[in-house]
């Protein structure tokens, strides 16, 4: 029971690092509604930035230097392109995302090489929070739960209660009439998609320790992520923390469970394995497979099953009242 409730909090900041990754993507589709192939290569850009920053300013200097300077690429790459295909439709916004997604990676394997880099947990960050039954659950999870909730507290602050957030969420239904009254919507359009960037650079910087920094870490937590908005619902904050704790928490807790789901099926007193039908051969090997290697492939599973229960996801899209 110990070691089940770290794997928990354990899944919990891996989680909250998912949710401070999809905020970022679900805040530029609700608000601008461009779908952003390029969000898991900001989340790799702002490690690199991290790791590199914090070689010459150490590692708080590369927390403040990642996301600024990925909201910088960003702002430059809206300005001079996507800003030109907002009235041609999502489609070719969606392409572009993606190929400079693409070029994004292809950039940092030239300047980094294809090789991991060494960005390690600073000493200050080191040791643990809380120990039991042998597991650990470390300073350095504590502290990127903390990073996440603050950025995303401060986040909720200027969007729904500063004057700034007030245009942008009004740009979001009316934006003629925001235009009409003095506000500048191509520029608050342009800072919403830079700090959805930011908030990936974010993400990237305080998750580039505790995971992998390498130019192949853009792709698999780009389709994560995907798995995450989708499965919460496109475009709805609290979807977004739903899915991401869901993801979170299942992938955690598969690789710390200790057998199959046949087992766990076994010990709630739901049938012996013995018990199942032959002809049911398919679905007792899927019961039968080892959770802790299936572990990748559940968040995907619930994706399918989500899209064939419910495929509006499990919340509703954002709106101006929207509290999360």
């Amino acid at each position: 029971m110990d070691a089940l409730l770290l794997s928990a909090l354990n899944g919990l900041s891996y989680s909250l690092l998912l949710f401070l990754l999809a905020s970022g993507l679900t805040l530029t589709f609700s608000l601008l509604g461009v779908l952003n192939f390029a969000q898991g290569s900001f989340y790799m850009l702002g490690a690199y930035l991290a790791w590199q920053s914090g070689a010459w300013l150490g590692f708080w200097g590369g927390l403040l230097v990642a996301p600024l300077g990925v909201a910088a690429i960003a702002t430059v790459f809206e300005t001079t392109m996507l800003r030109r295909l907002r009235h041609q439709g999502h489609l070719p916004e969606l392409l572009a995302t993606f190929g400079f997604g693409v070029v994004l990676v292809e950039a940092t394997r030239l300047v980094w090489g294809s090789t991991s880099v060494a960005y390690a947990i600073p000493a200050a960050l080191q040791g643990s929070l809380l120990r039991l039954g042998g597991m650990e659950f470390s300073v350095y999870r504590g502290f990127v739960m903390v990073v996440a909730l603050l950025a995303l507290g401060l986040s909720w602050l200027l969007l729904w209660r500063t004057r700034a957030g007030t245009v942008v969420l009004a740009a979001l239904q009316h934006a003629p009439m925001v235009s009409a009254l003095g506000h500048n919507v191509q520029a608050t359009q342009t800072a919403v998609f830079a700090a959805g960037a930011a908030l990936a650079g974010l993400a990237g910087a305080v998750g580039g320790p505790l995971l992998v920094t390498e130019p192949d870490m853009a792709a698999p937590m780009a389709a994560l992520l995907f798995a995450v908005i989708i499965i919460g619902g496109l475009g709805s904050l609290r979807g977004a923390f739903f899915g991401a704790l869901l993801v979170g928490e299942l992938q955690t807790l598969a690789v710390a469970i200790n057998g199959s789901l046949a087992d766990a099926l076994q010990r709630l007193g739901w049938g012996a394995p013995a018990s199942w039908p032959a002809r049911d051969g398919i679905v007792a090997s899927l019961l039968h497979l080892d959770l802790s290697r299936a572990a990748p492939l559940l968040p995907y599973a619930l994706l399918v099953g989500v899209l064939v229960l419910r495929p509006q996801g499990l919340t509703r899209h954002l709106r101006a009242d929207d509290t999360l």
